[in-house]
């Protein structure tokens, strides 16, 4: 790893944030929320649009509501092939239960890892991986 010339130590440190684009930041709560259980930023400034940041431990997911410019049709059906966040779970079981009762379809990884991938409501690929 390279390292910079000036600190001596790794200029790119962690991620901060991704960002993902949503339709409907209300629905897309219900799923970020609601099924992972994950909590809101309520530091988020107004931007003039509608959006969320959604807390990762010390990182966030923005949620940008803005038209969906990203094409859903043609994606492999498992989300391992395509772009996607992979987001660390405690316990996967609890994780299958929640999408099981949404009704929201998930394969598993084909690594043979305790990880599954699944698809928001606006199609973005999520990775949920047991650590």
């Amino acid at each position: 790893m390279s390292q910079s010339k000036s600190l001596g130590v790794p200029l790119v440190k962690a991620i901060d944030h991704c960002s993902l684009i949503v339709k409907n930041t209300e629905k897309a709560l219900e799923f970020y929320m609601g099924i992972l259980e994950m909590e809101v930023d309520p530091s988020r400034p107004d931007l003039g649009y509608p959006g969320a940041w959604l807390q990762v431990g010390e990182m966030q997911i923005h949620l940008l509501e803005v038209p969906n410019p990203d094409c859903t049709e043609n994606r492999p059906e498992h989300g391992g092939r395509d772009h996607h966040v992979a987001l660390a779970v405690c316990d996967l079981n609890i994780v299958v239960q929640h999408l099981e009762s949404a009704g929201i379809k998930y394969s598993k990884s084909k690594s043979g890892r305790a990880a599954l991938f699944c698809r928001d409501y606006d199609g973005n690929a999520i990775e949920l991986v047991e650590k």
